[in-house]
This record gives C-alpha cells, structure tokens and sequence, in this order.
C-alpha cells in the first residue's frame, strides 16, 4: 500500500509538472518573447479588426483581388491535409481542367500556358497562404483591368509584398496573398 501511495503521489507530481507546468511555462515563454506568433500571426484592419492570420490561407473569390492556392478543404483551419492525388487520378485531372477554364474566362488577356502551377494546385495542408511572385503577376493584367490601376503600380506592389528566401538560401520567393489584398485596399482607397 505505501509503494501504490508513493507511486500516486509521484504519478499527480509529473502530471502536474508536464501537463501542466510545462504548458504554462513554455506558453509564457513565447508570450514574452513572440507575442505576435504567439497570438497565431493575427492580421488587422486599419481599424484594428482582426481579419485573418498571416499563416493561413483565405479564400478571395472577388476577381479584383488576387487570388491565393486551390484549397480542398475551403481554408478550414480547424483540420489540414489535401487528397494525395496521382497526376493521372480523374477528379485532379477534372479540377485542374476547371481551374483552367476559369482562369481564361477571368483572365481573357492572358494565356493558359502563362498560368503558374501554384494556382492549379493545392499545397500539403490546404491552408498555404502564400503564392509565387509568378502567380501574383500573372494576375496583375485583371486586377488592372478591373480597377482601373496601372499595372507597373501592381508589379511594385508585388514586389513590396513578396518575402526573399530565408536565410538567403531556404525555401522559395514567396507573397502572401492576404497581406497582398490589404495593400491592394490601401491603394484602391486613395
């Protein structure tokens, strides 16, 4: 009986220590020293609204804005992941024909072969909120047209929002297309 007593007591302590403890610790840690990215990269309006993260993709279907990946779970953040299609599986080869015909029937000045591949597909999780700086210029000839400003503004804007690899050396050029959006909304209310 005093070995069960003694093992209970030791068992509450570390589970009071690492379920507990460890949480707040760690928690507070990154409050004091991340705050932002502890509050999960939370995007706000001019009025202090808070309109997306900049970690997670939206959904911008207006054509004067551009336009993020293809997601298949609707930017549903509360559970990530995409079909693992083969090139050749009938429903990818079905959505990619629509995103293409879509993006013609947007987009009547460009052409298909133009149409960077992140726009076709999705990423791993289905909540990438960033595209290439190609496929943020290759929308740049609609959004013109549509609101009336120049398309060098555009391309500046482009390049103002697009984050260089990290590092100098990881990952790809990258704009994320919310913060991208805001900028755009910025220069359409002037």
């Amino acid at each position: 009986m005093k070995v069960l007593a003694s093992s209970l007591r030791i068992s509450l302590l570390f589970m009071a220590l690492c379920g507990l403890g460890y949480n707040l610790a760690v928690t507070g840690i990154a409050q004091i020293l991340f705050p932002e990215q502890a509050d999960g990269s939370l995007v706000q309006d001019d009025a202090g609204t808070v309109i997306g993260s900049r970690l997670i993709g939206q959904l911008f279907s207006e054509p004067e804005f551009f336009h993020g990946r293809i997601s298949s779970i609707e930017y549903q953040a509360d559970g990530s992941g995409s079909p693992n299609y083969a090139p050749s599986h009938p429903e990818l080869m079905e959505r990619v024909t629509a995103s293409m015909v879509e993006w013609k029937r947007n987009n009547p000045e460009a052409y298909v072969r133009d149409l960077p591949i992140d726009l076709l597909t999705n990423s791993a999780s289905g909540l990438d909120p960033d595209i290439s700086p190609e496929a943020a210029r290759a929308q740049i000839p609609r959004i013109s047209r549509l609101t009336g400003i120049e398309q060098q503004h555009l391309e500046r804007l482009v390049q103002e929002q697009t984050s260089q690899r990290t590092f100098g050396f990881l990952g790809e050029p990258v704009v994320n297309v919310l913060q991208l959006n805001i900028e755009l909304q910025r220069l359409l209310a002037r």
